[in-house]
């Protein structure tokens, strides 16, 4: 099983979210996050902004939907045809374990 964490725009979040469920994963995490990558924050005007809102997506999977869901996410996340800076990253993780809280059971 995989760990997929995309940090995405906000205004993306449906469209992705929603893309994913059409495709026969609805489960996810969503955490409001705020960061920054390379370029240290946005320049609107005078105004330095250090931190972005982000949305970060949670997502555990079995190995075999992961290039799919990586497919949709890109598709989805992606502002203009090449993108751009802030559009977002995508990090794939192994899982180890994982548990039902309610019954104790192991899921994996």
């Amino acid at each position: 099983m995989k760990m997929i964490q995309a940090i995405v725009r906000p205004e993306r979040s449906a469209d992705i979210l929603s893309e994913l469920a059409d495709a026969g994963f609805p489960a996810v995490t969503k955490i409001d996050v705020a960061g920054r990558g390379k370029q240290r924050g946005i320049k609107v005007g005078d105004i330095i902004y250090e931190e972005i809102s982000k949305e970060l997506l949670l997502i555990v999977t079995e190995d075999e939907n992961v290039d799919e869901m990586i497919k949709i996410i890109l598709k989805k996340s992606r502002t203009g045809e090449k993108g751009t800076f802030g559009d977002g990253k995508i990090f794939i993780s192994p899982v180890e374990k994982a548990y039902t809280i309610s019954s104790g059971e192991s899921v994996l």
